[in-house]
């Protein structure tokens, strides 16, 4: 009794607390952004991203383009870390809007077109580049029809260029819509991701006025032909009369030299039943849920596939062995080893050490770094913490993930160093090269695609500046923190092997085929667990789609480790059954040969699936970014292979009597 009266004191302090937390909270919406509630005639400014194409994948600033500035002049928003390698550039513009206020208005009208301007403008058009616009944080969405079927589209075309014409068309008008939802000012603070939320009255919230918030954003581009004699005799902001976008092209502006181009706006605001935590839901529709539980349905048929492999290979021929081979006494069992085929005899030679091993090392640190980054994303992209308009979020995520993973890569590096060499000497060398061995190879890539990018002067090119901020990342958080991790590994006891070495290798029987065949055989397996989420994964970063299906992306990961692990232990074994006691490098690239196939299948996808994609720039580029991302594949799903089949023959080793 006395010890629940000693502790109330500390619960209540504690309620007391939790009640002033909440007194004091103005209301949080945890996947997004902060909900911004405006009053009626309240002032709204659109912003403008970089303009994007799936047929060059170079993206270029908005003002690149004869476009009309804002009074005030171009002003960069803060971008963060992901935004900044996406290439995405958020600039002011000049089209504002007044809440709850229906208007027509006139921008401006831009100086007769030169050459050179003429010149971008078709180009930009024929290349299908779209204009990219944010209002409260949304991105506006174009609804097309084809075939009578009503299409999304993110962003509207910078022009368009009429079927068997050499005439291009700008678009100069835009119809915006903005769903607005009335906020009642009910107290309540929304702190789930539901269609309700989940509600805290707060006192706090009670006391605000009602208002309105943005639920959607959306535009009807036009291309209308105006008097540039009457349109100049017009300011910025001035009234105009609402425009019928025209079907008949002699009504439409054409690109042309000495051409005045007027562009104008019309904006309407419509009363919404969406929720502000829904408002998402529009850009989020899952498309293909079946095909995504077909993936893992066809992912679960091969891990029980291989389960029951591992399962025989355990229950029925490896215990009985042991069981033979240990109720034998010492003579009968020097009789058996002679007459024995198999794993059994290599016991002097199974943990000899590897050829390159400190290249093992330091790729199984790295392998240790990228698998807890893309596990620890996943996870938290899955539970909502990283929501697409959070923009560079998941990137800026990863990166400062992989930073701080250096600790576990040093640590797995040398721990493995120390137990296939009995001694810590060199350790910081393997250190160094796990800090410098992957990022090395991302940073020769980048940089070489970067070049490319500046002589295309696209905004997806990074920044001097951004090159030191991440040199920086690299040596003065990673290196140190890999160290850290490579010293914490000196101090680690070394994994114990349960059998000697012998001091001759044993000869390796003749194979009637070479084995890596098995080798690259076994990496169609972990492939067929993962295609199908590839395709869309690859379809979000190429053709411009969200991707937020991250339940399943974590689903298919697990499902993917299951599969790695058991291929790497089937084919560790049978590479024993043969004699064959060469297993490390093969345990890892038997799960690691997944990513051969993971590059193949970009490569299929850019021949079948992005052949709009154009111009000898574009592969170049999205090849640098598909083989980054199959080296970054190979590293983690060799590593899982790797550590899982070291702990098999581990186990199976230690289970063996040796005089």
């Amino acid at each position: 009794m006395a010890f629940s009266e000693r502790k109330m004191p500390g619960i209540c302090s504690v309620f007391l607390l939790v009640v002033l937390f909440a007194h004091s909270c103005h209301g949080f919406y945890l996947p997004g952004s902060y909900m911004h509630t405006y009053s009626t005639s309240d002032t709204i400014v659109a912003k403008v991203n970089s303009l994007t194409s799936i047929e060059t994948e170079l993206p270029f600033s908005y003002y690149s383009l004869p476009y009309c500035e804002p009074l005030g002049g171009i002003k960069k928003s803060a971008e963060n870390l992901g935004e900044l390698l996406m290439g995405d550039q958020i600039d002011n513009s000049p089209y504002r809007f007044k809440m709850n206020v229906n208007e027509s208005l006139y921008v401006c009208t831009t100086s007769p077109l030169n050459e050179h301007e003429v010149k971008l403008l078709k180009q930009r058009t024929r290349d299908l580049y779209q204009v990219n616009m944010i209002l409260d944080n949304l991105p506006v969405m174009r609804i097309a029809k084809q075939n009578g079927v009503s299409i999304q589209w993110t962003g509207f075309p910078v022009g368009f260029t009429p079927p068997n014409s050499n005439d291009d068309y700008i678009i100069n008008h835009l119809k915006f819509k903005v769903l607005v939802h009335e906020y009642e000012g009910s107290g309540v603070q929304i702190i789930g991701t539901g269609e309700e939320g989940m509600g805290v009255i707060s006192e706090a919230d009670k006391k605000k006025a009602s208002g309105y918030e943005i639920v959607g954003f959306e535009v009807t581009p036009c291309s209308v032909k105006y008097d540039p004699e009457v349109m100049t005799k017009l300011h910025m902001y001035d009234s105009i009369s609402p425009v019928n976008c025209p079907l008949e092209l002699d009504k439409s502006q054409i690109i042309r030299e000495r051409e005045r181009i007027s562009f104008t706006y019309e904006v309407e605001f419509v009363k919404s039943d969406i929720r502000w935590p829904s408002r998402w839901d529009a850009y989020l529709k899952m498309e293909g849920a079946r095909v995504h539980w077909f993936s893992i349905l066809n992912s679960l048929m091969v891990i029980t596939f291989l389960a029951g492999i591992v399962f025989v290979i355990f229950l029925r021929t490896v215990r009985r062995d042991l069981t033979r081979y240990e109720e034998l006494d010492k003579e009968a069992q020097a009789q058996m080893n002679e007459e024995l085929s198999g794993w059994k005899l290599v016991v002097g030679d199974v943990f000899r050490e590897p050829d390159c091993a400190k290249l093992l090392c330091v790729m199984i640190g790295d392998g240790v770094q990228i698998t807890g980054m893309a596990a620890v994303t996943i996870v938290f992209a899955a539970f909502g913490f990283m929501s697409p308009a959070s923009r560079g979020m998941l990137l800026t995520g990863m990166i400062i993930l992989y930073l701080f993973l250096g600790i576990a890569a040093g640590y797995a590096a040398v721990r493995l160093w120390r137990t296939l060499k009995g001694t810590s000497e060199g350790w910081r060398s393997i250190s160094w090269s796990v800090a410098c061995f992957f990022p090395g190879i991302v940073f020769v890539i980048l940089t070489v695609l970067n070049f490319i990018l500046w002589g295309s002067k696209s905004t997806g090119a990074i920044p001097i500046s951004l090159y030191f901020v991440l040199l920086s990342l690299w040596f003065c958080i990673s290196v140190p923190l890999t160290l850290v991790g490579g010293f914490l590994g000196t101090r680690a006891e070394a994994i114990q092997y349960p059998v000697r070495t012998n001091q001759i290798p044993r000869e390796i029987p003749a194979r009637k085929y070479p084995s890596w065949l098995l080798v690259l055989g076994a990496g169609t397996l972990p492939f067929g667990t993962l295609f199908i989420e590839l395709f869309f994964i690859l379809s979000s970063i190429w053709l411009g789609r969200f991707y937020y299906v991250f339940g399943f992306l974590l689903i298919v990961l697990l499902l993917l480790i299951i599969v790695c692990a058991e291929v790497s232990v089937v084919l560790t074994y049978m590479h024993l059954c043969v004699e064959d006691w060469r297993w490390w490098w093969k345990a890892f690239f038997a799960s690691g040969s997944v990513a051969l196939y993971v590059f193949l299948y970009s490569i299929n996808y850019l021949v079948f699936d992005l052949q709009s994609l154009s111009g000898p720039v574009s592969a170049i580029l999205y090849l640098g970014y598909s083989m980054i991302m199959a080296i970054a594949i190979m590293l983690s799903t060799g590593t899982i292979g790797f550590i899982t089949s070291f702990y098999f023959v581990h186990y199976l080793f230690s289970s063996v009597k040796i005089d």
